[in-house]
């Protein structure tokens, strides 16, 4: 009899723990730390930290002036994009430095709200534990309410507007070689740009900034290239913007088919 209320102890504590998880609200980004500084040493920093944690630097970017965005990879979020439909584009995260005021941030997007937003087979818990320790962690923020798991993982804003499984096809090439490899090249030499520091100004109105939103990425799938369609790519990292009124998607309507166009082009045979 004690044996089976110990056992029928430890169900309930499993289901209650289990449940409680099953509920916690995730949120886009990850404030790492705000404080004094300069951009090119808290990216230095960054750099370092991030490599000695076990992250692989593979891209940088730098939108416009007093910000820079580290793209990273390691092995571990590439398995587990390879485990997956369309897990591509859960393959890197990316961590922001921008100058605010006086004030510098670094923000890190949430392995875990992406993972579930890319519906990836792994929640990447251990991926968001290596950016805590490497990077820090104040808060999380980008959404006043935040998604259970679940939700993030059916996540649409609204009739009309995207899933995660409604991308932009951009191109298609004879086979995948052939695809990454021209889109390579023409990434490298690419001469498309987008206004950038407009559309943010529009989106990224709060006191800490979700610069991490940038770049916006492509995936090569078989022979095709595709993209998130920016309506959707816009909204899980925006989820809170309006319809309508100030700082709302009606102000960037013509954005989400002006950058489909933009990659379009520059993917594009």
């Amino acid at each position: 009899m004690r044996f089976r209320n110990v056992l029928l102890s430890a169900l309930l504590v499993f289901v209650t723990v289990s449940a409680q998880a099953a509920d916690v609200k995730l949120k886009p980004f990850v404030l790492a730390s705000k404080g004094e500084g300069m951009i090119v040493e808290k990216a230095e920093q960054a750099r370092v930290a991030l490599t000695g944690a076990g992250f692989s630097i593979v891209g940088d970017y730098s939108p416009y002036p007093e910000t820079q965005v580290l793209i990273v990879t390691s092995d571990e979020l590439k398995k587990n994009a390879a485990a997956s439909e369309h897990g591509g584009y859960g393959a890197v995260q990316r961590v922001a430095v921008t100058r605010v005021n006086n004030e510098v941030q670094v923000v890190y997007t949430n392995p875990v709200y992406m993972a579930n937003v890319y519906r990836m087979k792994d929640g990447l818990g251990g991926v968001s534990a290596r950016l805590e320790g490497a990077l820090g962690r104040v808060e999380e923020f980008g959404a006043a309410q935040g998604m259970t798991a679940g939700q993030a993982r059916k996540y649409h804003y609204m009739f009309g507007m995207e899933y995660f499984d409604e991308p932009s096809m951009l191109a298609e090439y004879a086979s995948y070689e052939e695809a990454v490899q021209a889109v390579d090249a023409k990434l490298s030499s690419n001469k498309n740009g987008m206004d950038d520091r407009f559309i943010m100004s529009e989106i990224d109105f709060r006191d800490v900034k979700s610069t991490a939103h940038l770049p916006y990425e492509v995936l090569v799938a078989d022979n095709k290239v595709y993209a998130l369609y920016a309506r959707f790519r816009i909204a899980i990292n925006f989820p809170d913007l309006s319809m309508m009124g100030r700082n709302s998607f009606m102000n960037i309507m013509k954005t989400p088919e002006a950058i489909r166009l933009v990659l379009q082009k520059t993917v594009q045979k």
